[in-house]
This record gives structure tokens, sequence and C-alpha cells, in this order.
């Protein structure tokens, strides 16, 4: 009698977490889903901005033309990425659009009178708070899918993922060589502030 119960107690507890196991799969994917989804999201308002501003700058900033080109080229990446639902290819698109927003912010800064236009500098910053929304949602895949691949090799959670064929995520794919993964000397020395 005591083994049976004993045995019923071990059933429950195998069960158990197997039901929470495949719980964690199944809301990680839908929580990695909608995480790709909030890049597209803010990718999309970030480039429906880009012609407000185009319009409101335009005037002032004839002489960088070639700002407004590389916005156009990457509004269009944002698009045609968002329309392939591919996260690498919004993650990229998102990437290229966020390299062109410092140089045209240099431009607004350089140019007082369309820093001093209230609609330009509106605009200015909602791309940056976009930009950095962006980051946020490309940070949350990068950690939801860890936690999903992590949990889906870790023993004994392979046996659920196995069982159920949970496949692997890619997530968001970095290039594996490069200047992002080399630390130069200078990166390594103490910054050095001054504030006089």
């Amino acid at each position: 009698m005591n083994i049976l119960i004993i045995v019923l107690v071990l059933a429950v507890v195998v069960l158990g977490y197997g039901v929470s196991v495949y719980n964690f799969f199944v809301s990680s994917k839908a929580r990695i889903k909608a995480a790709v989804q909030e890049i597209g999201n803010q990718l999309k308002r970030q480039a429906e901005l880009i012609p407000n501003l185009e319009t409101s700058a335009k005037g002032y900033l004839k002489h960088e033309k070639g700002i407004f080109d590389k916005l156009t080229e990457a509004r269009k990446a944002v698009a045609s990425a968002i329309k392939s639902n591919d996260v690498q290819k919004m993650s990229d698109a998102g990437s290229q659009l966020a390299s062109v927003i410092p140089a045209l912010q240099i431009a607004v800064e350089d140019n007082p009178e369309l820093k001093a236009d209230g609609v330009v500098t509106k605009l200015m910053d909602e791309l940056r708070d976009t930009s950095d929304k962006v980051m946020y949602a490309r940070r949350l895949v990068i950690d939801l899918t860890a936690d999903y691949n992590v949990k889906r090799v870790a023993f004994p959670s392979s046996i659920i993922a196995n069982i159920f064929k949970f496949a692997e995520q890619p997530g968001l794919i970095t290039p594996e060589k490069g200047e992002h993964v080399e630390v130069s000397q200078s990166d390594t020395k103490t910054p050095k502030v001054n504030l006089e």
C-alpha cells in the first residue's frame, strides 16, 4: 500500500514537472513571437516618422541631401523587412536606420534655425525614443531566446523538449567576425571625463 502511494506521488510530481516545462516552452515561443512583432511595430513607427521629419527639415538642410538619401534607403529596408516578417531582416534594417540617425542629429545640431524648430525637435526626440524601444525589443528577443534554448538542451527539461519536438529558436543572428567581437587596446582604457 505504501509503495503504491509513493509511486502515485512520484507520478504526480513527474507529471506536474512535465506540464510545467511544456507550458514554459509554449509561453516562451509566444513571448518570442510577440517581441519580434514589437520590433516590427517600432520599426514601422520609426519609418513613418521619417517623411514628416524630411518635410520639416528639407528646406533647412538642402546641402545635407546625402542624409535624406540614406534615410530613404533605410526606410525602404524597414518596410521590406516588416513585410517579410523575418526577425533578422528587421534587426538589420533597424540597425541601418539607427546608423543614420546620429548623422541627422549632428546636422540638426549644427543648424540653429532647425534646432529651434519645435516640430523638428519633437520628431528627433520621437526617433530617438523609438530607436531605444527597438533596442529594448531586440534585447528582449535575445534574452527570451537564450532562456528558451538553454532550457531546451538542459536536463531534464530536454526530455520534454524532445518528446514534444520544440525546435531551437534562432533569435537574432550576430556576425561572429568583425570589429564588434574584438577588443582593442583603446577599449580597455578607462574613459576620462572632463566636465570643465
